[in-house]
């Protein structure tokens, strides 16, 4: 599991992002020297590439499965425990 202060910092990102994400669409399309100026002004967390996709249940950053929104080691227990409906390990 991650450390707390790592996910707690990436919950503060996701926010910014979303605070400031029509501002910084509005600069981008105006794209002239002043707009550019007023974007590098802006918080850098507030850029969504400084997001990391992480587990919901972990904060695991590596190994994620974007479909389900966890890593693959809880991914795995969960389809072992039938917790994730349609799931099951492959017998052949």
């Amino acid at each position: 599991m991650s450390k707390k202060s790592i996910v707690a910092r990436q919950k503060k990102r996701e926010r910014m992002v979303a605070k400031f994400a029509i501002k910084r669409a509005e600069l981008k399309k105006n794209n002239d020297e002043k707009s550019l100026l007023a974007l590098d002004k802006l918080p850098r967390n507030g850029s969504s590439v400084r997001l990391r996709n992480r587990c919901l249940m972990t904060g695991r950053p590596r190994g994620y499965m974007r479909y389900f929104g966890i890593s693959r080691i809880i991914f795995r227990d969960m389809a072992l425990f039938a917790k994730i409906p349609g799931i099951k390990k492959a017998s052949w």
